[in-house]
């Protein structure tokens, strides 16, 4: 059974991370999965959104420590963050959809997305520093950028669980909603996304990768400089819009 899975619709591709009996704790194996996917979604043009999601009762309750403690084949150092970087660099919005736990490994996934949605069960934290442990895939870069160094170093530091709340109030997420209307909050997000120009999406992330953490007159000639100019919708949603106009 696959560990990840991909469901496609209307321009929307759902990646579920699927070992609910596990709490869809990560393991090599679904990092592999992942990372096929992720590459798969580079090359097709008909999606425009990506949604990645837990099964079951969860996002994910972290990095499987069973395997930890047994030692991971990894294929190459770094190949976990290198996978979460691809990841983040799809030139369409990705959406992490975080339900129940999402912990330490499955943190430093869903900061991997362009921002989170949670569910008002979502519980969140990092617990490196309880296991003597260090972050590799990502979280000491990911999580100051989101909520700042200080709150990172006191989530960091603490081990605290925190939830749908307190993520929202820290800018973790950008948005909280109940858990039974949390399906059709994200697909309603996703199709407000799909709305748009694919071209400017792809656009729009580079020029914040590029300009992330700049100074404001760098960042504005950045800007200017490569600028990446219009797209080849722009006539046609202009004339769209136009017509609506005139009707």
């Amino acid at each position: 059974m696959s560990v990840v899975l991909r469901e496609d619709r209307d321009g929307l591709a759902i990646l579920t991370l699927n070992r609910p009996d596990k709490l869809n704790s990560l393991t090599v194996g679904m990092f592999e999965e992942l990372r096929k996917h992720v590459l798969a979604l580079y090359k097709d043009d008909s999606i425009g959104c990506v949604v990645l999601r837990g099964a079951g009762r969860c996002f994910s309750a972290g990095h499987d420590l069973a395997d930890i403690a047994e030692g991971e084949a990894v294929p190459s150092r770094g190949w976990h963050s290198e996978t979460l970087r691809l990841m983040e660099r799809l030139p369409k919005p990705v959406i992490a959809a975080v339900h129940g736990h999402c912990y330490t490994g499955a943190l430093e996934v869903a900061l991997a997305a362009d921002f989170i949605i949670a569910a008002e069960s979502a519980k969140f934290g990092d617990t490196h520093a309880k296991w003597a442990l260090t972050p590799i895939w990502g979280m000491s870069q990911r999580l100051p950028r989101r909520v700042g160094i200080a709150t990172a170093k006191r989530l960091m530091f603490t081990a605290e669980m925190f939830g749908a709340a307190e993520a929202l109030r820290i800018g973790l997420a950008e948005l909280v909603v109940p858990d039974a209307e949390f399906d059709a909050a994200i697909d309603g997000i996703a199709r407000q996304i799909l709305a748009n120009s694919p071209f400017s999406h792809a656009a729009n992330k580079r020029l914040l990768e590029a300009t992330d953490a700049r100074d404001m007159d760098s960042g504005l000639q950045w800007e200017i400089l490569n600028n990446e100019g219009v797209g080849p919708d722009m006539q046609a949603r202009i004339g769209a819009f136009m017509g609506k106009g005139r009707s």
